[in-house]
């Protein structure tokens, strides 16, 4: 208990059961505790039990003799064990009897006062102790348990594991992380008290499986459970347990349980981290409704390992310019020879270590992370530095789009930092495109449609990248604030072989013209795709049939030979 709540707490009094056959013993033991305590008095056990049902929620402290008439002392201690709530009132005993203390101890007393009572101060003192003892273990208790399922809190969990380990270090135990896929739907169908009752009955399953076995578990989050039990050979069982316990309380089959295993730990480990592993591997299987039970192994321990190498290098790689920004050219098709439009800014990562890294490991690794926002600001900087130099060398502005991750459109300084960067390169908005995925925009709309309006104001130019790989609707799109339509490079592969990728272009190309944008195509690597798309009235491409991303050197070779206009 803290200072401050003790405090607050001794400014009330205490309310004290004295339970003793001789009313001499009564009233000076009321007379000792009542300058303190508020004293309610039984002559006998079944008094005392009437009084402790009556104010159980009151009392702080029972002094209980152990001789008495009617009902003695044994037998209030035998009762108030068999009942959970009274389990953790403390009870003194009050006896003459040395033999009769360890019997009463074990019997769930706390503490004992001898008599005759010729030392007020001494039963003063042992009655202060025993309530702020079981006070601060009450406390202690109510942040030991997650209050709505009763289990283990996490912080907890983590400290009982280590003592599993410590107590049984001959146990072979598995780590198993659960989750609940679309949790958010069961309170938006139902209500967040329905979802209180789908959490409580995954705890009870839970529990029922642990009666099977040694282990224990705790509600982590919202929706995620730690289990840390011994090792069995396979979960397919225990999943189906947990499966048929909620069944009827599932409305969606989007709503389902998933199942991350590290089995047979490494308790050199420390707990936390173990968690850590079988999370990760429940995370490979988010959004897959095929499989729900995945294992940390050899493969994702490798994963796991090179992920952190990266992560711990790329401050190293920003200072020491391992990070490179490449580019590849955008052409105009749409005249008698293709023209240097623009150029895309690409990341790449030259480990000093480990070689060229592809972007598809890493940039996936920081949107998780939160360092996406440190790998943008970065190209973005870098981009518009270079847009600068092509200026000051060639007499021509070259702009360049870079990418906008999501967790970047939420940012409230992010026009005022692009404005900055304009500012710090003597560049106006126009010369700068922003991409943001289609995927971006099926989140948080408003919110998003907001923070693009502002930048649109400011002059910069927007991109939709990867048009088609996503779910916009026909009707979301007459209203999205969009100054291009970048479309996936997956209707351009196959495009001669397959009539269907032809037909969808043709649609893509009718939804551009709608809305009066340019449109770009990504991926076009051969002659013929090129002029299907310009027979389409594609405006732009870009592809390896031109270039593939290169270093700002390279990319120079287009501003002065037969590309530029």
């Amino acid at each position: 208990m803290s200072i401050r709540s003790r405090k607050v707490a001794d400014d009330v009094k205490r309310l004290v059961l004295v339970v003793d056959d001789e009313q001499i013993n009564r009233e000076l033991l009321g007379f000792i505790l009542s300058s303190t305590y508020d004293v309610l008095y039984a002559a006998n056990g079944q008094e005392a039990m009437e009084q402790i049902h009556e104010h159980q929620s009151m009392l702080s402290l029972v002094l209980l003799d152990l001789k008495m008439h009617v009902m003695d002392g044994f037998a209030v201690l035998d009762r108030m064990r068999e009942d959970q709530l009274l389990t953790k009132l403390p009870v003194i005993v009050l006896t003459s009897e040395k033999q009769a203390e360890v019997k009463s101890l074990r019997a769930g007393a706390v503490d004992f006062i001898t008599k005759p009572y010729d030392l007020p101060e001494v039963i003063l003192a042992r009655v202060q102790r025993n309530i702020e003892l079981a006070e601060d273990a009450r406390i202690i208790q109510a942040t030991e348990y997650d209050a709505l399922t009763g289990l283990y809190s996490r912080e907890y969990f983590h400290q009982y594991a280590a003592q599993l380990d410590q107590y049984h270090s001959g146990l072979r135990m598995d780590a198993l992380a659960l989750n609940i896929n679309h949790f958010h739907l069961i309170n938006e169908l139902n209500g967040k008290q329905y979802g209180d009752q789908v959490l409580r009955q995954i705890a009870d399953d839970i529990r029922n499986v642990l009666a099977d076995v040694r282990g224990i578990a705790c509600r982590t989050t919202a929706d995620q459970f730690y289990i840390y039990c011994e090792h069995r050979d396979s979960y397919g069982d225990v999943m189906q347990r947990l499966l048929d316990g909620i069944a009827d309380m599932l409305q969606s089959d989007r709503i389902s349980l998933r199942l991350g295993v590290y089995p047979l730990v490494d308790k050199t480990v420390d707990v936390e981290r173990r968690f850590d592993r079988s999370q990760l591997a429940c995370n490979t299987i988010r959004g897959n409704y095929t499989q729900n039970i995945a294992y940390y192994d050899q493969d994702l321990y490798e994963r796991e390992i090179f992920s952190e190498h990266l992560i711990e290098d790329i401050d190293e790689a920003i200072e020491n310019r391992h990070l490179k920004v490449f580019f590849q050219p955008k052409f105009a098709i749409q005249g008698e020879k293709p023209v240097l439009q623009s150029a895309e800014a690409l990341i790449r990562w030259i480990h000093p270590e480990i070689g060229m890294i592809s972007p598809g490991l890493f940039v996936p690794l920081f949107e998780q992370n939160g360092l996406i926002r440190k790998l943008d600001r970065f190209v973005w900087r870098e981009a518009a530095a270079q847009i600068a130099d092509w200026r000051d060398r060639y007499g021509r502005t070259i702009p360049v789009s870079v990418n906008v991750s999501r967790i970047d459109i939420y940012d409230p300084t992010l026009s005022d930092e692009f404005l900055s960067i304009m500012e710090e390169n003597r560049l106006q908005p126009s010369d700068y495109y922003l991409e943001i995925t289609e995927s971006a925009y099926t989140e948080e709309t408003d919110q998003l449609i907001s923070s693009v309006e502002k930048l649109r104001s400011l002059g910069f130019k927007v991109e939709m990248d990867d048009f088609g790989s996503g779910y916009s609707s026909l009707n979301t799109l007459s209203f999205l604030p969009v100054d291009v339509l970048k479309i996936d490079m997956g209707f351009v592969r196959d495009l001669e072989a397959d009539p269907r990728k032809l037909r969808l272009l043709e649609i893509i190309t009718e939804i551009a013209g709608y809305l009066a944008v340019p449109m770009i195509a990504e991926g076009v690597e051969n002659r013929d795709q090129l002029e299907k798309l310009r027979e389409l009235g594609c405006d732009i491409v870009q592809g390896f049939y031109f270039s593939r991303p290169v270093p700002p050197e390279e990319f120079e070779r287009f501003i002065t030979q037969e590309y530029s206009a």
